[in-house]
Parts: structure tokens; sequence; C-alpha cells
């Protein structure tokens, strides 16, 4: 289950997803009367949802069968008979942009093939919309008073390094913007938590990484946070508004700070030993968040103020059992060193998978996962991967692979293989590539172009065409995508070309496993197709197909557990 997120000025009532019924739903949690109650049952699952301020009503987000295009629906928090409806009417349906429920002001964001727009709802007036852009954006937050909205854009066509703008509620009008210029994020947090404090949080990459600033959006002034840590940082306002929590990530791992804004002083969190996920303050001081490794699975704990550390919550069921902890290699690559988790089993005879993340601005960290588990009790070393793209390592890594997407991505893989073969963790002959979304774009790509290192390749939900991707992917993928190659297919085809697994389908000399969603919006089917229809027209080709309905993934357990139980079989077979 996920940490529990309450009502801001309800904090007994709280929302948050299960999949104890066999599928990733919505519960409510009442905890002064501690009933919980399960939302919503839908065939494909729910994956988003939130609650009014007063806690009167959970909002979810309803799309069609993991398409994720749809519209955010209400209904009461305490069941009355009355079926969800639109929360806010009037907005058109679409990808989600972005959401922030005031108590008197709502803002909603949808993006389309004609682009972004934002909508605010006054009271109970219409729907109107005070900014519609053809390139991405999304809504970043409301101020406390709800007189003003901050909104993250990429007018100037960098998606991934976006730009800030505040505007006034009551007129739609501008009353602040900041941009850092190419190549420079800015990512809008939270306002706040204090009527009439126009401070705004804000991450920047100002100096090579991911920190902290707070502007005042009506002062116009800016404070760096210059906080003495290594890697990455994110963070959130507390309650009063006088200190942050903060999220540190470096090396795989994240570990909770308090900074006090006054005093300038940072205070390392005694929260329990592994890896912090989500965590958020409630009003009485009390932290609570989610923490893992990758030995022992994810418990919700809650952090007191006099020092007590417990478990909050314990999700229904089973607790999953334990596996082995990860450890760290890094190895000299092409781009510089990089950083990989090795878990290894107690009797393995140098079999090996190398699964590689999806974003591909996302990392692998010292985290539970059932699917790790799973992968080394069947006796495979599993090695992951955090190379150039992946978050935590600075912007100049994150940003490493633009104009340049996939291979520079298998270049720091094969550096790791190398590394991995050389020092006896695995056998060259029996190592597979396996990945999902951009891991499984990555998988495709590493079979074709290194067909010598590896025994199969086994791809979920993959980029396979990547021409054809672009055409049918959502709006905002397309916008990420331009970004990422300097331009569209008709602008830089042969970058295109160069990184698109298609290309190298004849090259392919290994068995290949590719699962697919017939309903995924970001790695859509019809490319899939396209690259099946190539390895069946050479007639040589080994491959299986494994197609199920819902989009990006699944949030179906049962589903889930044969997507594992496929992929592991296939590695079996392929290896003998």
């Amino acid at each position: 289950m996920s940490r529990p997120a309450w009502a801001r000025d309800a904090p007994d009532r709280c929302v948050y997803s299960s999949n104890a019924s066999g599928t990733t739903e919505i519960y409510t949690w009442d905890r002064a009367t501690d009933v919980h109650r399960r939302v919503t049952d839908r065939r494909s699952g729910t994956h988003s949802a939130t609650l009014s301020p007063d806690g009167a009503d959970v909002w979810w987000f309803a799309d069609t069968d993991g398409d994720e295009f749809g519209h955010w629906v209400a209904e009461p928090f305490a069941p009355d008979g009355s079926a969800a409806a639109p929360a806010v009417p009037g907005v058109e349906d679409g990808y989600s942009a972005g959401l922030d429920i005031g108590r008197r002001v709502t803002a909603v964001g949808t993006s389309t093939d004609d682009g972004t727009r934002i909508w605010l709802r006054r009271g109970d007036g219409p729907a109107t919309v005070v900014y519609e852009n053809a390139e991405d954006a999304g809504v970043g937050a409301l101020s406390e008073d709800e007189t003003l909205l901050a909104i993250s854009h990429s007018e100037h066509g960098d998606s991934r390094h976006p730009s800030l703008r505040v505007v006034r509620v009551d007129d739609g009008g501008t009353l602040a913007e900041l941009h850092d210029g190419p190549g420079k994020g800015l990512s809008p947090i939270a306002f706040a938590p204090v009527d009439g404090d126009p401070r705004l949080l804000v991450l920047h990459e100002r100096h090579g990484r991911e920190e902290l600033l707070v502007w005042d959006v009506v002062a116009g002034t800016q404070t760096e946070l210059a906080l003495d840590l290594p890697g990455e940082l994110s963070a959130d306002f507390t309650p009063d508004a006088r200190a942050l929590l903060v999220w540190h990530t470096h090396a795989a791992r994240t570990r909770l700070h308090r900074y006090d804004l006054d005093a300038g002083v940072l205070t390392e969190l005694p929260v329990a030993p592994g890896c912090v996920g989500s965590a958020d303050v409630r009003p009485d001081g009390t932290v609570e968040y989610t923490c893992s490794s990758a030995a022992e699975p994810s418990t919700v704990r809650a952090l007191h103020p006099d020092g007590t550390d417990r478990v909050l919550v314990t999700p229904p069921g089973e607790r999953a059992p334990g596996s082995v902890p990860v450890s760290d290699l890094w190895v000299d690559g092409p781009g510089g060193r990089v950083h990989a988790l090795v878990a290894s089993p107690a009797d393995g005879d140098g079999r090996a998978v190398f699964s590689l993340h999806g974003g591909p601005h996302a990392a692998d960290e010292d985290r539970f996962t059932a699917v790790r588990a799973a992968w080394v009790e069947a006796g495979f070393v599993v090695v992951e991967v955090n190379y150039r793209g992946s978050t935590g390592y600075g912007s100049a890594w994150r940003d490493a692979i633009e104009g340049r997407p996939g291979t520079t991505e298998l270049e720091d893989v094969a550096a790791v293989f190398d590394a991995c073969v050389a020092r006896g963790l695995v056998d060259a002959g029996k190592c597979v590539i396996e990945g999902w979304s951009w891991g499984g774009y990555l998988a495709l790509l590493g079979i074709g172009t290194q067909p010598r290192r590896w025994a199969a390749g086994l791809a979920g939900v993959p980029v396979a065409d990547y021409v054809a991707a672009y055409a049918d992917e959502m709006e905002q993928l397309r916008a990420f995508d331009r970004a990422l190659f300097g331009g569209s297919p008709e602008e830089v085809p042969e970058r295109y070309r160069t990184a698109s697994p298609l290309t190298y389908v004849d090259e392919v000399r290994v068995p290949v496993l590719v699962l697919a969603g017939e309903n995924d919006p970001r790695c859509p089917i019809r490319q899939i197709d396209n690259y099946l229809d190539a390895l069946a027209g050479r007639g040589d080709a080994a491959y299986e197909v494994a197609r199920f309905d819902a989009g990006h993934g699944s949030l179906v357990v049962e589903q889930t557990l044969q997507h594992i139980a496929t992929e592991i079989d296939f590695a079996r077979r392929a290896l003998g």
C-alpha cells in the first residue's frame, strides 16, 4: 500500500492505494474510527487519487482500461449512495497535467494532441481556461490564500528543462516569470502553507544538480539554499512554513532531513534504516513515511516529535518475504563513473539478468522490489545499471543522452557488463538483458546493437519503432522526445533512425520476448507490431509475444505475476 495522505483541514481522513483486492485500487482510512473502505473497483485498476481539503470528497482519475486519458471524478468520503461524478464539470478529457484542489479554487491541467490547457474553477462557477499552449505545461501549485497559481511550462520548446510562471487567480494575468536559460530546468514544489505568504519553493539546477531555492514571487527575491550534502535534493514545507522536510538522494539511497529556514540549520532525521520513499509532516509534527531496502520489504512508518519511530499501518495479508541485499559496483565508463547495484543468489551459476530501469530519467535504488527478489530466487544475479540519463547523479549525467539516446545508455551497460565478467560475478555466456518501458526499449536496442553480448532480450512495453511511436504517443511524450532528440523525426530523421530498435532488427541473433499493453499511450501497440512483423519477416527469428489488455503496465496482481513468471521462464529456456 502507499503512504496514506490526509485531507489538509481534516487530517483524520486519509486516502491511499493498495492491491489488497488483487488490483491496485483507491481506499480511504478514517483514523478516528479506524475504518478502511475500498472506493474504486475497476477492471484495470486505479492509480491516482486525492482528497478535497475538508476531507468531504475523494477525487480519483477515471481513464479507460489503463490508457491514462480521462478526467477527475469525485465521490463522498462517507458513502451516501451517490455515484462518482465529474469533479470539475466542463473540463475536457485528456491526459492529466496536474491538479491542485483549494478550498475555493481548483486548478486542473489537461494535455491533448492540441497541447496543454490549465483550467480554473472559482467557487461553484464554470471552469475557465487560464492558460493554453501547444507546448507541454502543467499545474504547479496554488498559494495558500488561493490568489496565485504557479505554472510549469516549456514555451521555449524544451519540456525537459521547464520554466515557471505565476499568474493571478482573479484575472489570469501574469505576476512573475522565472527562466534559467538553456539546459537548466525549474520545477515548482509548493507555496508556503500560510495565508498571504508568497514564497514558492522551487527545484533548480543552476549548479549542475537538483537543489532548492525559495522565490518570493511578489518581492521578486530568490534565496538559494546551500545545503552541504552530496547528491540531489527535494523538499516540501512543514505545516508552519518555518522549516523544510528535505529528501537527500545519494548513491541510490534516500534519507530525510529537516532544514530550519530561520536558523539555517540542517538536521538528519532518525528514521528507520533503509531508503526513504514518500513522506509528509502531520500538523502535530509527526513525519509519516515509507521505507525499505533491497533485503527488507516496505513499511509505512511514523516518526514522532519525541523521537519515537513505529510502524503506522500494516497492509492486510501476508508480509512479503525478505530478499538479499544489494552491493554497489562503480565502473569507469566512457562518460564517467557508472553506478550499478548487484544482487546475487547464494547458489548462483553465473546466470544474470541486466535489468534496466525505465524513465529514462529515473534510477534504481536500494529499495525493495518483488521483481528483483523473484529473479534472485530463480537463481539469477540481478544487475541494475544507473546509466547516463539516470537521475540522482547530477544534471550533466542526466542530460548526457541528449541528441544520442539509447546507444549512450548502452555504452554504460556494456562497461558494467565487462566489469561483472572480469570480476567473476556473472558468466559472459549466460546474461540476458531485460527492462520495461525505457528499459524495454534499451533491451531491444541492445540485442540489435550488441548482439554478441546477450543470450536473450526481454522487453516489456518498449519503444520498438521510434518513428511510429512518436506519431502515436501522448503529446507530453512527443514534447519530451523533441527536447531529447533536438527535434521531431521530420527534423532530425537520422537521430531517430540510429536510436530505433527497428533499424537493427536484422542483426538480432538471440531469442526475444516482448510484453505489450493493448491500450498503452506511452509505447503504443502499433509500433511494437511493426517490430514484431519485421522479426517475423526474417523467417529465422526466435521470438515470443505476451499481449495484455491494459496500458503501460498492469495494476492487476495476477497479470503482473504472470508477466514475471513469463519472463523468468523465457530466460531459463533461452539459457538452456
